[in-house]
């Protein structure tokens, strides 16, 4: 299904561009450069941390060298086995390998749908731009600007090379395949994984392919000749790709450092962006390639993922929820996360129940029924299995838990991990493989409230009957404290847990509080001592003793949570006060303006940078703060 709906778009991508679509002009695009670095040093001992260029879904990234004296761009490689396929497989030379190479890189940069490199010696300029233009496929244009002859050569760090007319092709050790096309012409000579070819032309394509799925030979290097001929098109219909997916999202009355902050937010998502491979039925969108231990996909992770991809990429939304429900199992329940390797994904735990608000931001996006009929009864089954196996005292309140027995797990299923709420909580037994928390936790059942409208929705949309309660399970009185003016969880003998938490804002971003709650609760938000930090709403209250900077879930900022509190500002009618926040947000977190990556969490006191770069749903989560603010403090 995506395959065809890829087609249509690039059908159509290309009949734009062919009337004179304004949206894909190059100086507009070339206005988004240098958001991201992606130097790399692949002889280093340890990888960069910068994250690589890659896009539509490829299992390979590319990069630019640290070292100037190196003429290509570094790569491909490989995100699923952390490896360096070669250091820089397409070096551009003024002579063979081995010889003298009188060009030197004057300049390089990422831009939002490609690598370019600017190549000088004397009198002689060349430009390469690498383009990935499909999950398989990357193209290097070479332009030169002389009339002196060029090379390319580089080899392989494991493999050797055969070549079949003008193309070269290898192996690789975990079977996959490998690919380099030529232009009819060139002549390529060989020795084992070294290569070298003659561009006599002064400008030049050269495609590189790579299967990360099995695939015959003879349909790979019929797919490689197409690509080469058709190389100039595809590269068009990259570029106006990507220009939809700005002018699309670009609000002209948001200031341009705005937009780069929405712009960098997509290149974030589309750079963790994986096709389905070996077990993953689906494609879907990885926390982050620059982490090793990031490479299958989350729960949670990927409703956030699927909100934000609604407004860019419904059909790639619409698969990162697919992704997840492919490995539902027969109860209903979904697991933590998921991998090429069934044998690593984790039952231990869920995630919280954003599943529906996924599925209705999509539909609000492309308003396509199909969908929802397609998700509604794995929807309903989900919900129906938290109500199962994690209310313990069936009072109609559910509970964190785990099926192992474990608090570690427990709290991954609550995704706030080490949060300060659960320091003294125990685990109890429900039944057999069914374990909860002693606590029953205010966002849980306000996420499990929210699911029960959506459902409701749905089953109206698509004209059957609810089986689940029409009315509401419970009041959010039931965790708000009066005297604190705030919500809290509760332990199963009642009593409150009064921990200043995130989850406080829960029924605000989910519109269940009463208007007086709310005006408490936002009272509490903007308390300098409490939730009104230097970046706002950490993860803690600032004057709680357990407070802690860079304790994961016990103070940092968490860029979800910060979502779901101004989003709920929004929800109560505190629009100036939000756009406040989001700009603070948007101004202080540290490299977010320039040319740092997204980062997983951040410092509340400092804005400083924590944990893995270039993750996706801090990415997510600020393009909808982008999305639904309201003004700007620099105008247009």
């Amino acid at each position: 299904m995506r395959n065809k709906i890829e087609t249509l778009w690039v059908t159509i991508s290309f009949c734009l561009i062919l009337i004179g679509c304004n949206t894909v002009k190059s100086p507009k695009m070339d206005g988004y450069g240098g958001l991201l670095r992606v130097e790399q040093q692949p002889e280093g001992s340890t990888r960069r941390t910068n994250p690589f260029y890659t896009d539509r879904g490829a299992w390979v990234g590319f990069g630019i060298h640290e070292n100037k004296n190196v003429t290509g761009f570094c790569g491909p490689y490989d995100l699923d086995g952390r490896a360096w396929l070669s250091s820089a497989l397409l070096h551009i030379g003024t002579a063979p390998a081995g010889e003298k190479n009188l060009l030197s890189r004057d300049s390089s940069c990422y831009y939002p749908d490609r690598l370019w490199m600017r190549l000088r010696g004397e009198d002689m300029e060349v430009e390469q731009t690498l383009k990935q233009v499909s999950s398989t496929t990357a193209i290097l244009h070479i332009k030169n600007k002389s009339s002196k002859e060029l090379w390319t050569y580089g080899k392989l760090n494991q493999g050797q090379w055969t070549l079949v007319d003008n193309t070269l092709w290898s192996k690789l050790p975990n079977g996959e395949l490998l690919l380099l096309s030529f232009e009819a012409g060139v002549k390529v000579t060989f020795d084992q994984g070294k290569y070298q070819a003659h561009l006599e032309k002064a400008d030049t394509e050269i495609v590189l392919t790579h299967y990360a799925n099995p695939i015959t030979l003879e349909k790979a290097l019929i797919a490689a000749k197409a690509a080469v001929e058709q190389s100039k098109a595809l590269s068009v219909q990259h570029t106006a790709r990507w220009a939809n997916y700005i002018s699309s999202n670009t609000r002209p009355e948001l200031s341009m450092e705005e937009h780069r902050i929405m712009v960098k937010s997509m290149m974030t998502l589309m750079s963790n962006w994986r096709i389905a491979k070996k077990e993953l039925k689906h494609d879907g969108v990885v926390p982050s390639h620059v982490a090793d231990y990031f490479v299958g996909f989350w729960a949670w992770d990927s409703w956030k993922h699927a909100v934000a991809l609604a407004q860019i990429d419904p059909a790639l939304a619409k698969d990162q929820v697919r992704a997840m429900f492919d490995f539902q199992d027969s109860v209903g329940m979904i697991a933590d996360c998921i991998y090429t390797d069934h044998r690593e994904n984790n039952y231990r735990d869920s995630k919280p129940p954003l599943a529906a608000w996924a599925v209705n931001a999509i539909y609000e996006a492309d308003h396509d029924l199909s969908f929802v009929r397609e998700m509604y009864d794995k929807l309903v089954l989900y919900h129906e299995w938290w109500f199962r196996y994690r209310d313990h005292n069936k009072n109609g309140i559910c509970e964190y838990g785990a099926t192992d027995g474990t608090l570690e797990a427990a709290k991954w299923e609550s995704g706030m991990d080490n949060a300060i709420r659960y320091d003294s909580t125990q685990m109890l037994l429900n039944e057999k493989g069914a374990w909860s928390m002693d606590q029953e936790s205010v966002e849980l059942s306000a996420y499990l409230e929210l699911e029960r409208k959506y459902l409701m929705h749905f089953a109206e949309m698509l004209g059957v009957p609810f089986r689940e309660k029409k009315e509401s399970y419970l009041a959010m009185d039931y965790f708000f404290d009066q005297e604190r003016g705030y919500y809290f969880d509760r332990k199963l003998n009642g009593a409150l847990i009064p921990c200043f938490g995130p989850e406080g804002w829960s029924p605000l971003w989910t519109g269940l509080a009463t208007v007086p709650q709310a005006e408490a609760v936002v009272r509490v938000m903007q308390d300098t001592a409490k939730f009104a930090s230097f970046v706002p709403f950490p993860t803690a209250a600032l004057d709680n003793t357990k407070f802690m900077d860079r304790g994961y879930w016990r103070g940092p900022i968490w860029l979800d949570q910060v979502y779901f509190a101004i989003a709920g500002l929004r929800k109560y009618g505190y629009q100036q006060e939000a756009d406040m926040y989001t700009k603070q947000v948007f101004e202080r977190l540290e490299g977010l303006s320039g040319n740092g990556p997204i980062h997983e969490n951040y410092e509340a006191h400092t804005g400083k940078r924590l944990k893995a770069p270039h993750f996706s749903w801090s990415a997510a989560h600020l393009f909808l703060l982008y999305k639904e603010l309201k003004t700007s403090p620099q105008g247009k």
